[in-house]
């Protein structure tokens, strides 16, 4: 048990599973890994904020934390949402209940657990703790991060915080368009987003671009891979990051595609923001050490050349993946306690 006597939750609220971390005033955080709960969001957000609170007790008392020391949560959720945390009414793939669209789901949660809550989405929560793991959660330093996953989601944090924007948009770096014409490999594809977009990152580094592009692009020229006989392609393209890992030649060229359009990105993220470092996390590099390091070097091989100040940009892995965002979370309510004086 922590002898903190203020102590905050992080909760990463997915579309079929919750995870929550805690930390107290010392800056330690008091549950490693997963800790997970049921969501239920297909039943509404009554139901699912039920979920939210009946974990956090188990997760308290899993971690030895009186939950009367709890001062502040910290939410993070898949998008779309505004950066106070109200759903988009058009809906969300992760919370399909009609109650969901519009919905405020930081206002809900704090008015059912009688606590102040922050709200951050998914992708800027993960981006937070991978900035704060490497400069510390009080700082000055800059860093931009891409996560990765069946889109690409990420994040901006200047002087410690989240970068949201005027309307929560910020830090929505799947849909920065790139000079896509400049990756080696993919000549004739055309690869579009769900957004409406061509030539975007999430369009190249995503599941979902493997999927609808990169996998049918690269089969067409190994029409003998493996690969080709399976009929289902989503199913397919689940099997592509294992077979690149274990060293199979037109996975590793699809990787080696989404690690160049990276690259791209990240160039494009110096010469706005002069970041000190930047970021990857997601499925691509949650591997084994030598496939993540290759994919690593990759990108860097990816960018264009850099001022000589710049060349030597870290380029870091976002650690604790699955509770990245969990963690993030915890650390905005942290920054609320401090700057509040909860």
């Amino acid at each position: 048990m922590s002898p903190a006597e203020k102590i905050v939750a992080g909760i990463d609220l997915g579309g079929t599973a919750i995870n929550y971390t805690f930390l107290d005033e010392r800056g330690q955080f008091l549950i490693d890994g997963l800790c997970e709960h049921p969501a239920r969001s297909v039943e509404g957000p009554d139901v699912c904020l039920g979920q939210i609170a009946d974990g956090l007790a188990i997760a308290a008392e899993r971690a030895g934390v009186p939950l009367a020391k709890l001062v502040a949560v910290g939410l993070d959720t898949p998008g779309p949402a505004s950066a106070a945390g109200v759903f988009s009414r058009r809906g969300s793939t992760n919370f399909v209940h009609p109650d969901w669209a519009g919905y405020d789901a930081r206002a809900g949660l704090e008015a059912r657990l009688g606590l102040p809550v922050t709200y951050l989405n998914d992708g800027n929560a993960a981006a937070l703790w991978g900035h704060a793991s490497v400069f510390g959660s009080e700082n000055t330093a800059t860093s931009v991060s891409a996560i990765i996953g069946t889109g690409l989601g990420g994040g901006v944090i200047v002087g410690g915080r989240v970068v949201t924007g005027s309307h929560g948009f910020g830090g929505e770096l799947g849909h920065v368009l790139l000079p896509y014409t400049a990756i080696p490999g993919i000549e004739g594809l055309v690869p579009s987003c769900n957004c409406g977009r061509t030539g975007d990152l999430e369009s190249l580094c995503s599941l979902t671009a493997i999927r609808r592009s990169l996998l049918p692009h690269f089969l067409a020229r190994h029409p003998d891979h493996p690969l080709a006989a399976d009929r289902d392609i989503a199913a397919a393209a689940t099997r592509v990051r294992g077979l690149a890992e274990r060293g199979d030649a037109m996975c590793r060229e699809i990787f080696q595609v989404q690690a160049r359009a990276l690259g791209l990105f990240f160039d494009e993220m110096i010469n706005v923001f002069d970041p000190a470092a930047v970021f990857v996390g997601g499925g691509a590099v949650e591997t084994g050490e030598a496939f993540r390091s290759w994919f690593v070097a990759e990108i860097r091989a990816g960018m264009p050349g850099q001022r000589e100040e710049q060349a030597d940009l870290p380029i870091h892995v976002i650690r604790d993946g699955d509770s990245a965002g969990a963690r993030g979370a915890a650390l905005d309510a942290a920054r609320l306690v401090r700057e509040q004086g909860l």
